[in-house]
């Protein structure tokens, strides 16, 4: 310690530090390690630093693939001991992932022994297990000793490793990779080979390629475990931003068992990634909480032929619905995080999937390019000795006797040189000629060496000389690995979620919705039934209960889309395949299990929808007597809780809906027997938030509405009759043109004669000149209004009525034209209360 005139000390004391900055230089050169020599693969070989050391480690031990395998114990030490100064179950791990062919689309190592499984089950000890390079591994370092790559020192400097392996395939694309590193991540998936190099060589050939037609070429990642790939057009956006959510789904199919009739899940691949074990307890975890129902049995009958997961069904269970909650609630669809970033020129950068494809041409014309200039060297010094060897040969004599004249070698040496002009390397290669190299084959021999020595040399420096000659001989090497390894697809790309339909997996065929009064709805396959004559007794269709009975029945495709009106005045849509599939005694199942419906919220109707939709109209009746026409591709999307089809009052409710073409004629009618006949287009398309407007002046419908259209042929058919049918289960053929078309707003007329030949007061002379101009045959006077029924089918209204039941009744006072007239003006508006009820009526056709 220094003193100031003897007393006071001069304190060395340190420069002051900025912490702040020494701590983010600190971390900033951490995190560069990280990244760069552990945690992210480099572009050009797709291998971080302990794949490459592993390989190159094997490649020094003669590990080939002609050889006999090795403990794997003797190559992790090799590579602790001279490369990586890391633990040994970082070493070993990685090794083995290298050789499990479900985590490497293309394994790099063959292994013999336990490597572990799908099933998440770890490997053997790594004194156990043996290994040894593959033919794709040896591709990767191929002219490693033709100094085609840098070699760096190794962590301690007592020997050199390889900065980068020469790698004669894109590994990074075919093998993919990830890793989390400081601050970033990478996940590169694996692609497949056959597909990588048809894009490579179309690269070569044209490059302008844009990324759009490469990823044509490649259309999308080549998963080693298979799967569905969703979303052709999210794979291609992934690609263009370099960064994407990709969605993978087990392959999975649905097996029916010819003796039971059970129904099966088979499922033969899962998405990359997934433990097998994990996911089959998963799924019975889900069986015993009761999140999946309708699953009786789950069994793993992998072996080694493949995969092969069987979930058994009920005998109620829906295939279909059972299946979607497993890639709801499962493993057997799962997200894939795509992130293209590596490390190219010395620091990590996303690529795009053209910039990958065109970096490893430009590594391969790096390598070929000091391949080609090595191969020269060599060349060269070897035809430098071959010339020599030709000069001696030329003066065969003269050199043996002064070689046999020399003193010693050196002198020998010497005078060669001084007397043939020879380089020292030449004379040396004189002396060292052997007497049997001095025959004629042997000196043919290097003749014909000669030659081939300067044709090859010819030949690598037009290689270094023209571009395009490089660039044929790096097409020439992607073309043999193509032949070699390339293998078919094994991931398949299919339609995103919204574009898949589960039709795709369903069979169409023909069925028979049943829908009873009481709610129940099944669907039956029409294979069931069989045709019968006319004596046959028939078949049971549905079972019903003792108040019960079958209110709808349509036949349909399983593909078939259909529309459940509800009284509520709301619109619920199913697919016919979504309904519960039962047999011709079965009952069915409730309709409130599939439709969200509210309390005292009844079905309505029940109409299958058309293929085309254009210019079709559905027509809605309320029980008030309102009428809607609203287009039908207004309903064309449906919510799962359905949508509002008509605005209805208070207490008002819809009856009836029918889809129409837009040009029939309407049909209403009452269950006191009167009925309106009018144009379609009388009324107007109204949006589905109407109320519609009003039909029949004076009268109002309830439940079980008669609504029906028919167009102009099915006026015609049966000789121009529709039927008529009463409550009491009586009815009658009468001609469609008894019943004149009116407007929608007229009256109902009277459809039901209730005395016979007997008028009703108020209706006798416009009864009877309809009457009289029949008995005429005057056609004009039978346009009265709607015609009077009989309570017998099959009976003209001509006809005399027998068989009649109770005596005859004569209408009340009070029911005549002028007070129903007055009523009328009172109650013309919506709030219109009836006891009246409506009935069908149906054209025949």
């Amino acid at each position: 310690m220094a003193q100031i005139n003897g007393n006071e000390p001069i304190r060395n004391e340190p420069a002051l530090l900025n912490i702040e900055d020494d701590m983010r230089q600190s971390y900033l050169d951490y995190a560069m390690s990280v990244n760069i020599g552990r945690a992210l693969p480099d572009l050009r070989d797709g291998l971080k630093p302990v794949h490459r050391r592993i390989l190159y480690a094997m490649f020094r031990e003669g590990l080939l693939s002609n050889r006999r395998y090795s403990k794997c114990a003797g190559v992790v030490g090799e590579v602790l001991k001279r490369y990586h100064p890391h633990g040994d179950s970082a070493v070993y791990e990685a090794l083995v992932r290298m050789a499990q062919p479900w985590s490497l689309r293309y394994p790099l190592i063959d292994g013999q022994g336990n490597f572990g499984s799908i099933d998440g089950d770890p490997p053997a000890a790594y004194r156990y297990t043996e290994c040894r390079l593959t033919r794709l591994a040896e591709r990767m370092l191929a002219d490693i000793e033709k100094d085609t790559v840098n070699f760096v020192p190794n962590f301690d400097g007592s020997q050199e490793e390889p900065e980068i392996l020469p790698a004669q395939l894109p590994t990074l694309l075919i093998n993919g990779a990830d890793g989390i590193a400081v601050g970033m991540a990478t996940n590169i998936p694996p692609h497949n080979l056959g597909e990588v190099c048809d894009a490579l060589l179309a690269l070569i050939e044209n490059p302008d390629l844009t990324l759009e037609q490469i990823v044509d070429i490649i259309p999308g990642p080549d998963f080693p475990t298979g799967g569905q790939l969703l979303g052709k057009q999210a794979v291609r956006q992934a690609y263009l931003n370099k960064r994407g959510i990709l969605t993978i789904r087990a392959l999975a199919a649905i097996e029916t068992d010819k003796r039971s009739g059970r129904a099966s899940i088979v499922v033969r691949e899962i998405p990359y990634q997934v433990n097998k074990t994990r996911l089959i307890e998963r799924i019975a975890e889900l069986v015993n909480d009761k999140r999946i129902e309708g699953i009786s049995d789950l069994r793993d009958e992998s072996d080694r032929d493949g995969m092969r997961i069987v979930i058994e069904l009920k005998r109620d269970a829906e295939p279909k619905v059972v299946l979607n909650q497993l890639y709801k609630l499962t493993q057997m669809q799962e997200s894939y995080g795509l992130i293209m970033l590596a490390i190219y020129e010395g620091r990590p950068r996303e690529l795009s999937l053209r910039e990958m494809l065109v970096a490893f041409i430009d590594h391969r014309k790096y390598v070929l390019t000091r391949r080609t200039l090595f191969e020269l060297r060599q060349a060269e010094a070897r035809l430098h000795i071959l010339e020599g060897l030709l000069i001696a040969l030329q003066n065969l004599d003269a050199v043996i006797k002064l070689i046999r004249a020399s003193k010693d070698a050196e002198s020998a040496r010497s005078d060669l040189m001084a007397r043939f002009k020879l380089t020292q390397l030449q004379a040396q290669a004189i002396l060292d000629l052997t007497l049997r190299r001095l025959t004629s084959l042997e000196r043919e021999k290097i003749e014909s060496e000669h030659k081939e020595t300067t044709d090859t040399i010819a030949r690598l420096k037009k290689i270094l000389g023209d571009a395009r000659e490089l660039m044929k001989l790096i097409a020439g090497e992607i073309g043999e690995i193509r032949k070699e390894f390339a293998d078919p697809r094994r991931t398949q790309i299919i339609e995103a979620e919204g574009a898949f339909s589960i039709e795709d997996l369903i069979v169409e065929e023909d069925v028979l919705v049943t829908v009873s009064h009481g709610g129940y709805i099944k669907r039956t396959p029409l294979s069931l039934y069989r045709t019968q004559r006319r004596g046959g007794r028939g078949k049971i269709g549905a079972t019903t209960g003792e108040l019960d009975f079958v209110e709808h029945l349509v036949a349909v495709s399983t593909h078939d889309r259909l529309f459940f009106f509800t009284s509520a005045g709301k619109v619920y849509a199913l697919k016919a395949y979504d309904l519960p599939e039962g047999g011709r005694a079965a009952k069915g199942r409730s309709i409130a299990n599939l439709l969200s419906l509210a309390d005292k919220e009844t079905l309505s109707a029940f109409i299958p929808v058309p293929k085309e939709i254009e210019g079709k109209y559905v027509m809605f009746v309320t029980r008030r007597g309102l009428i809607k026409k609203t287009e039908l591709g207004q309903f064309e999307n449906v919510r799962a809780n359905g949508i509002i089809a008509i605005n209805l009052e208070e207490g008002d409710e819809l009856i009836g809906a029918r889809i129409t073409d837009g040009n029939q004629e309407i049909v209403l009618s009452t269950r006191e027997g009167q009925a309106i006949r009018f144009k379609q287009e009388e009324v107007r398309p109204m949006g589905r938030g109407t109320y519609g407007v009003i039909g029949p002046r004076g009268h109002a419908c309830q439940r079980r509405s008669g609504l029906d259209g028919y167009g102009a042929r099915e006026r015609d058919a049966v000789d121009g009759f529709g039927a008529g049918l009463r409550q009491a289960h009586r009815g009658r053929r009468v001609p469609t043109h008894s019943s004149r078309r009116q407007g929608r707003d007229h009256d109902a007329g009277d459809g039901e004669d209730r005395q016979g030949d007997r008028r009703a007061p108020g209706r006798q002379r416009r009864s009877g000149d309809a009457d009289n101009g029949r008995r005429q045959g005057d056609p004009a006077a039978s346009q009265g209004r709607a015609h009077h029924w009989a309570q017998h089918p099959g009976r003209a209204s001509g006809q005399a009525r027998t068989g009649r039941e109770g005596p005859r009744r004569r209408r009340p006072r009070g029911e005549g034209r002028g007070e129903r007239g007055l009523q009328r003006q009172r109650e013309r508006g919506r709030g219109i209360e009836s006891t009246k009820r409506c009935l069908i009526f149906e054209p025949l056709r």
